[in-house]
């Protein structure tokens, strides 16, 4: 699909290429990150600046894969305003459910309150933690939340609330 075909509410989630990227894929499946899309721009929570909203352009990267999904019985102005609600609080990088901020799945859940929460997983396919999630925790100081309950992108995209529209191309 194109983009100018996006309609508000969309969700779009990012098949990253980075490190980060990567190692959520791993532990989570297909997708590692989410966004929502209103009026041409992307509202979703990042690592470096938190929560904001960007030109959809600047949110795209050309390495990336994009999929888009809708909810059918959205209230888009009841979620967009939500959106604008917890601009520039930051993110959760711990990922802990207590704490401050927002995680890009745990925005989209807070504001598009659809989803359940799940234990959190941080597996690589041989170990209950990545070395990736090891080395990121005690970075942090903090013990990996192994089974706390959050929620991942690829977890959100499975719902069968959601309906897929395409993949991005252009």
């Amino acid at each position: 699909m194109k983009t100018q075909n996006l309609q508000n509410g969309d969700l779009l989630f990012t098949i990253g290429q980075s490190d980060m990227a990567a190692a959520i894929r791993t532990a989570t499946g297909s997708y590692s990150h989410v966004g929502i899309f209103f009026d041409g721009e992307m509202y979703h929570a990042t690592e470096d600046k938190g929560v904001i909203r960007q030109p959809l352009t600047q949110f795209l990267k050309e390495e990336d894969v994009y999929h888009a999904f809708f909810y059918p019985d959205i209230d888009a102005l009841a979620v967009f305003e939500e959106a604008k609600s917890h601009l520039g609080k930051p993110y959760n990088a711990s990922f802990y459910p207590e704490s401050e901020g927002f995680y890009c799945s745990e925005y989209i859940a807070r504001i598009l309150p659809i989803f359940e929460t799940i234990p959190m997983q941080f597996a690589d396919g041989e170990n209950a933690v990545s070395s990736f999630w090891q080395a990121y925790y005690r970075d942090l100081g903090l013990a990996v939340p192994l089974g706390q309950p959050g929620t991942n992108p690829s977890q959100l995209a499975q719902s069968a609330k959601l309906i897929f529209r395409g993949e991005l191309h252009d």
